[in-house]
């Protein structure tokens, strides 16, 4: 198994990017990338991996998906949920996007806050009818005996609220949305010389650098 790790490997040339060729605004680039990403029908490209950092600093990572840009990229959890907690005592998030098919990735950092509570509701009632009933049947990072739990609550829950009933935003659910103040988009290159090219914000502007891979 050794062996075969240290002999994988793959060359990158479907792309590159110039510091020219990018648009102003970090936002508006990352937007492109994604709407990108799903026309090349990448199998959920609004996945990310979240990494959070607890009040005494132990990181965390988890993939959630991105639901919506606005001012910054918002998504939706429990709010009782240990990314939760970790965000509510430390709000600073990273975000890391990978579209491995077309050789890239963007990371993006920034604070964290709340989004409003109006928001989350008209979030809540677009989701599938069953999503609905799962954040109110799993409460989320707890521990539970079984699988049987989860199936027993949802079943109550089919029961409380028969088709055609308007299912409830639960209080401890709702949105975050990262703010960001970096982000580096990642092109694969030959020979392992990756183009990276870094927004960072200073001050109300955007200045961008390109990184040695």
């Amino acid at each position: 198994m050794a062996n075969e790790l240290k002999d994988m490997r793959e060359s990158y040339e479907k792309g590159s990017l110039t510091k020219d060729t990018m648009h102003p605004q970090p936002l508006e680039q990352f937007t492109q990338w994604l709407e990108e990403a799903k026309s090349n029908n990448i199998l959920e490209a609004n996945a990310f991996i979240l990494s959070t950092a607890s009040i005494d600093g132990v990181p965390s990572s988890r993939t959630v998906l991105l639901k919506e840009i606005d001012e910054g990229l918002v998504f939706y959890t429990n709010y009782k949920s240990d990314k939760a907690k970790n965000l509510m005592a430390n709000p600073k998030a990273s975000f890391l996007f990978l579209w491995k098919e077309m050789e890239r990735q963007v990371r993006i950092s920034g604070r964290i806050e709340m989004v409003s509570r109006e928001q989350s509701e008209a979030y809540f009632q677009v989701r599938p009818r069953k999503s609905q009933l799962g954040a109110w049947a799993s409460n989320q990072s707890s521990v539970i005996n079984s699988r049987k739990v989860l199936e027993d609550q949802m079943e109550a829950l089919l029961t409380n609220y028969p088709e055609g009933t308007a299912i409830p935003t639960p209080p401890h659910w709702g949105g975050f949305r990262l703010v960001a103040d970096t982000f580096e988009f990642w092109q694969g290159r030959k020979s392992r010389l990756h183009d990276r090219i870094k927004y960072q914000k200073i001050e109300d502007d955007w200045v961008l650098s390109r990184l040695s891979p």
